[in-house]
C-alpha cells in the first residue's frame, strides 16, 4: 500500500464489493495508508472491505469494515455513508482513533508488581531490633 521503501509495508488488503469505482478505491488506498503506514506503529495486518449496495433506495449504500491487527491488538472499525468519499473519510477517522487507542494501551506484560507486604520480593529480612528482641525473649 505504501511506496516508502525505508519501512516495511503494512500487510493490509483492500477489497471491494459491488459497483465501487476506481477513484474511490484510490482515495481509500491513500487514506488507509496514511493511518496504517505511520511510523511508530507495530506490525499491521488485516483487511479493509468497501461495499456499495446494489439497491438504489438504501439510505446509506456505502459501507466499510476494517479488521486489522496492530501488534497484538485487534482493531475493528465500521462505517456507513451516502457517498464513497464520505465513507472513506469516516472510516479513516475511526481507524485512526482505534489504532491510537491500541498503540497507547499497555499490554499485559506491563503490569505492576505486588508490594513487599503482599509477598512480591519474598519474605523481608528481620530488622536488627527485632533480632535483639527475639534473643532476649529466649
Amino acid at each position: 500500500m505504501t511506496t516508502d521503501s525505508t519501512r516495511p509495508t503494512p500487510e493490509v488488503r483492500l477489497r471491494s464489493e459491488g459497483a465501487v469505482d476506481a477513484a474511490t478505491l484510490e482515495y481509500a488506498h491513500t487514506k488507509i495508508d496514511a493511518v496504517l503506514g505511520r511510523p511508530g506503529l507495530p506490525a499491521v495486518t488485516g483487511e479493509v472491505r468497501i461495499v456499495r449496495a446494489g439497491a438504489h433506495h438504501a439510505g446509506h449504500p456505502w459501507s466499510a469494515t476494517a479488521d486489522v491487527r496492530v501488534g497484538r491488538r485487534q482493531v475493528v472499525a465500521v462505517a456507513e455513508e451516502a457517498t464513497g468519499t464520505e465513507l472513506v473519510d469516516r472510516l479513516q477517522d475511526r481507524l485512526r482513533r482505534q489504532t491510537d487507542r491500541a498503540v497507547h494501551t499497555w499490554d499485559d506484560s506491563h503490569g505492576t508488581t505486588a508490594p513487599p507486604w503482599r509477598g512480591a520480593g519474598g519474605s523481608p529480612a528481620p530488622s536488627a531490633a527485632y533480632a535483639v528482641w527475639l534473643s532476649q525473649a529466649a
